[in-house]
C-alpha cells in the first residue's frame, strides 16, 4: 500500500487517480497508523515553500516521517514542492526544509539564461538521467514530463542529482539519495512517461 501524505498542500487526488490507472493501490492520509503501515510514501505539494512546510508542521507528522524515512528506510517520493521540501532551505521562504537531502532550492535566474524565459516554467520538457535509477527502468525513449515551477533544486552533492532538464539553462529536475526520491515535474500529469515512473516507484 502506498500512502499519499495529505497536508493540504497539493493536488493529491490526481496522483491517486494515476496509481489507480496502473493498478496500484494507494490511500490519501495523514493518519499515523496508515503512514506506519505503508510500504512506500508520496509527499506531494503545490505552492509556496513556507506554506508547505508550515502545513506539514501543523499535521505533527515530521517526527514520524523522520523515523519512517531515515530510520526505517521507507521509500518516499517527493513531487514538485514536495521534492523541494526534501532539502535544507529555499530562496522562496524562511522555513527550514526536511533536510533529508543536502540541497537548497533556487529561483530561476533570468541573467543566467541563454535568452529570457518566462517564469514560472510551465509546460513539457525533456528529462535526461545522470545516473542509473530504478525509477527510470525500461523507460520510454526520450522521456518528457510536465512542469509548473519558478524554483529548482540545487543539490550540493552532485551524486544526488538524478535528472537534468533545460529552461534557459540546465537545472536538476530530479534527485535520489538512498530511499529518498524527488521529482520537480508532475508524473501524474505526464501521460505514459509519468505512468511508467510511478509504476517503477511502486515496484521498488
Amino acid at each position: 500500500m502506498i500512502t499519499i501524505i495529505n497536508y493540504n498542500a497539493g493536488n493529491i487526488k490526481s496522483i491517486q487517480n494515476m496509481f489507480k490507472r496502473i493498478g496500484v493501490e494507494s490511500i490519501i492520509s495523514n493518519k499515523e497508523d496508515e503512514i506506519k503501515n505503508a510500504s512506500k510514501l508520496i509527499l506531494p505539494g503545490v505552492g509556496h515553500f513556507d506554506y508547505g512546510m508550515a502545513n506539514l508542521k501543523e499535521t505533527g507528522l515530521i517526527e514520524l516521517l523522520n523515523q519512517q524515512v531515515l530510520s526505517e528506510n521507507k521509500p518516499i517520493l517527493g513531487i514538485c514542492l514536495g521534492a523541494q521540501m526534501l532539502g535544507k532551505k529555499s530562496e522562496e521562504g524562511k522555513e527550514v526544509g526536511l533536510n533529508w537531502i543536502d540541497m537548497s532550492v533556487n529561483k530561476f535566474n533570468i541573467n543566467k539564461m541563454d535568452k529570457p524565459h518566462k517564469i514560472p516554467h510551465m509546460g513539457w520538457a525533456d528529462v535526461t538521467t545522470k545516473k542509473k535509477s530504478k525509477l527510470f527502468k525500461d523507460m520510454y525513449d526520450n522521456p518528457r514530463y510536465y512542469f509548473v515551477h519558478s524554483y529548482h533544486m540545487n543539490p550540493n552533492n552532485k551524486e544526488n542529482a538524478l535528472c537534468e532538464s533545460n529552461y534557459g539553462y540546465s537545472f536538476v529536475s530530479a534527485v535520489e539519495h538512498n530511499n529518498i526520491f524527488g521529482v520537480q515535474f508532475h508524473p501524474e500529469k505526464s501521460h505514459k512517461f509519468g505512468m511508467k515512473l510511478l509504476e517503477n516507484y511502486a515496484n521498488l
